[in-house]
């Protein structure tokens, strides 16, 4: 017996100590006419679920005239969504007139989207710069077709889409797609005067193409907010390309210099090689008179005539002011 009245004592204290601990909310949520069971709340600490978040959840919807089962916030907390922003973002859309049921609230919440902001976004439409001054880009620059640069600043005005912030694309995509659209513009511009004369052109072509498709927005309005005239591309082309023509005709002219270098020095040592043979040949001249001498076909008195010629030829070559060939008279 003993046993037995600590054990229902144990009991007891136990009951006390968490009637203690709940009783606060339990009394709280049923003042506030969103009663939570005694023994939820006791569950939800068994579960390790806060059970102040999912309270003040529930007042919160039920103050907004919203009815939400206990069970469907403590689902939402479990998988690790913010029970509180998307309370708070069902209200919003519920006094806009928006159609946003909790479970889609919650599916963009676990998708990582702020939906407390989308349903803001819809109700209060916002402007994205174009490009993003945060990535360090502050113009889109496009250049027309008569070669002129063009320095554009857009701002794209954009209302979230709930039904597609689900698996649409971000902002990132918006700005993407818009200074393609004002590139494509400008470009195909035939002057760049036609586009500072017009500039809203340019936001009524890309607002014409459905820039928003796929996206979790939707696009109102692109307004050219500044446009500015940069370099002259076409004449810096040009000009590089005319000094880059430049350098290849000084490259072929220097290699035909070259070549003809190397062709004149070959040619000199082809006179050398000749002047050589020439010079052998003349050295053969005094033996083949000897061998005329020793087989008798050259007499001494031929011999004494072709000196005598010889030496009236380089007497005429010395006059004349011409070198003797063979640099003098044989001997």
């Amino acid at each position: 017996m003993i046993v037995l009245f600590i054990f229902i004592g144990l009991i007891g204290i136990v009951l006390i100590v968490l009637f203690v601990k709940f009783f606060g909310l339990w009394f709280r949520a049923l003042m506030s006419g969103a009663p939570v069971g005694l023994g939820n709340l006791i569950g939800m600490w068994i579960r390790r679920v806060k059970g102040g978040v999912i309270v003040d959840s529930r007042i919160m919807l039920t103050k907004a005239g919203i009815e939400l089962d206990t069970n469907m916030l403590e689902t939402h907390y479990l998988a690790g969504g913010d029970v509180i922003k998307v309370g708070k973002a069902i209200i919003a859309a519920n006094k806009a007139n928006i159609p946003l049921s909790f479970q889609k609230a919650a599916a963009i919440d676990l998708a990582g989207r702020d939906v407390l902001d989308a349903v803001k976004t819809s109700v209060n439409p916002k402007v994205i710069d174009c490009p993003d001054p945060s990535k360090g880009k502050l113009t889109i620059d496009a250049v027309a077709k008569d070669g002129i640069q063009l320095k554009a600043k857009a701002r794209v005005t954009v209302r979230a889409n709930i039904e597609r912030l689900v698996g649409g694309a971000t902002e990132e995509t918006i700005i993407a797609r818009v200074g393609e659209g004002i590139v494509t513009t400008i470009g195909s511009a035939a002057t760049y005067k036609d586009v500072l004369e017009n500039p809203d052109q340019i936001s009524k072509v890309v607002l014409n193409k459905g820039l928003d498709a796929g996206t979790a927005f939707e696009i109102l309005s692109i307004d050219i907010a500044d446009v500015d005239v940069g370099i002259n591309v076409g004449a810096k082309l040009q000009a590089d390309q005319a000094e880059a023509d430049k350098r290849t005709f000084q490259a072929i002219a220097e290699k035909r210099r070259a070549a003809a270098l190397a062709r004149e020095q070959e040619m000199s040592a082809l006179v050398r090689e000749n002047r050589a043979k020439v010079v052998l040949a003349e050295a053969e001249i005094p033996k083949a008179i000897a061998s005329a001498f020793r087989d008798g076909n050259l007499g001494i008195m031929d011999y004494y005539r072709l000196r005598n010629i010889q030496a009236d030829t380089d007497m005429r070559q010395s006059i004349g002011g011409e070198k003797p060939k063979g640099g003098g008279t044989q001997k």
